[in-house]
């Protein structure tokens, strides 16, 4: 996946994209930032999480700016989100999602609030940068109250 993203990158430069370029590069400078910080080896799974993350802060940036009703900056945030959303796992669907919550159910037979730690921790691997975190925790509290 990090092969991917330095061979995209080298081919925004010979297209001369500019944008396209700056936000690969973006891209990379995270996740070299990540590997040094915390002195890893770079796997998709890091690649993934380091992904979720600035997608996840341009979309809330994004809000931001359209509450301020900064147009131009929710385009530019907008065709970031497109570049970046390229690199990740397809998103899983409403019945991925409540299957693979059933299976979590069924393995730990979580029954109060106090066991959401233990199901968040067989789900967690299976879905991380495939859906949002915080609605597939108010699912598992919908189920567990």
């Amino acid at each position: 996946m990090f092969d991917k993203i330095k061979n995209d990158m080298i081919k925004a430069m010979k297209e001369q994209d500019k944008f396209r370029l700056s936000v690969i590069r973006m891209l990379k400078a995270s996740i070299d930032k990540e590997r040094i910080d915390k002195k890893i080896e770079i796997t998709d799974e890091v690649v993934i999480d380091v992904l979720a993350k600035e997608l996840k802060t341009r979309e809330e940036a994004r809000t931001e700016f359209s509450k301020a009703g900064r147009t131009d900056l929710v385009e530019s945030l907008d065709k970031e989100i497109e570049i970046i959303k390229e690199y990740l796992p397809l998103p899983l669907t409403d019945e991925e999602i409540n299957k693979i919550i059933d299976e979590a159910f069924m393995e730990t037979k979580a029954s109060t609030i106090r066991d959401m730690g233990k199901v968040m921790k067989i789900i967690t691997p299976l879905v991380k940068g495939r859906c949002d975190m915080k609605e597939i925790s108010n699912k598992i509290k919908a189920k567990l109250s």
